[in-house]
């Protein structure tokens, strides 16, 4: 009976050893491993909207090379076929110096010798003024000549307003009047004065051209300025 319980045991024990071998047992499981979810940090960055400016350069104004000089007043006197009849204005000449009327025995008035010129030897004029409604309301304009070859004069004349500072362009009223071997004279009124040249008070500039045969220019005065005065009513 011992041996036969004995011969059970070691069967069992035998059949167990066989299990084992055959149904390994499984290791343990361990926990799953968590992994950690990665956090998300979301930061919001304000950036300044980009501005475009538009920068024009400004080149600097290039000097001029030589200053600009005003419009000279014209240094000879246009001829009579081309002397306008039309009124312009323009700017006052600063740099003319008005001479000096010498006053000799008879109660004529003369230009100074200096404003001759080569070919004149003398001028003289009635009166230093004379008027559209006042009297005197004409003056005598008197030319001498010393070059042989002058027979003939043309007149000019010019307004220049006291009042302000313009001066009118040269008017040729026509030829002075031959009174003599190189004598000339004319006579200019009030009313001749152009309309449109009319001042309330003014100096009546004027200048003398000598002509030859051929009409052509072969000596004049300079311009006479500032020695005359013109006035439409009573200055």
């Amino acid at each position: 009976m011992k041996k036969d319980f004995a011969l059970v045991l070691v069967i069992a024990l035998a059949l167990s050893a066989c299990d084992a071998l055959a149904f390994p047992t499984a290791a343990p499981v361990g926990p799953t491993p968590v992994i950690p979810t990665a956090e998300v940090i979301v930061v919001t960055v304000e950036v300044p909207m980009e501005v475009t400016v538009l920068v024009t350069p400004v080149l600097p104004t290039a000097a001029p090379t030589e200053t600009p000089l005003p419009s000279p007043i014209a240094t000879e006197a246009p001829s009579s076929e081309t002397a306008s009849t039309e009124a312009t204005a323009v700017e006052l000449n600063p740099t003319e110096t008005a001479p000096v009327a010498n006053a000799p025995a008879g109660g004529l008035a003369s230009v100074d010798a200096s404003f001759l010129g080569d070919s004149f030897e003398e001028i003289t004029y009635s009166n230093p003024s004379f008027s559209l409604r006042c009297q005197p309301t004409q003056i005598m304009f008197n030319a001498v000549t010393k070059d042989p070859a002058i027979t003939a004069v043309d007149f000019y004349y010019r307004i220049e307003d006291r009042n302000g500072s313009t001066i009118s362009e040269w008017k040729n009223p026509g030829r002075m009047q031959v009174t003599g071997t190189g004598t000339f004279s004319m006579t200019i009124a009030g009313e001749t004065i152009h309309p449109d040249l009319r001042k309330a008070l003014a100096w009546f500039d004027f200048q003398l051209v000598g002509l030859n045969k051929g009409g052509a220019a072969v000596g004049r005065t300079e311009k006479i300025v500032q020695l005359v005065t013109y006035s439409i009513d009573c200055p």
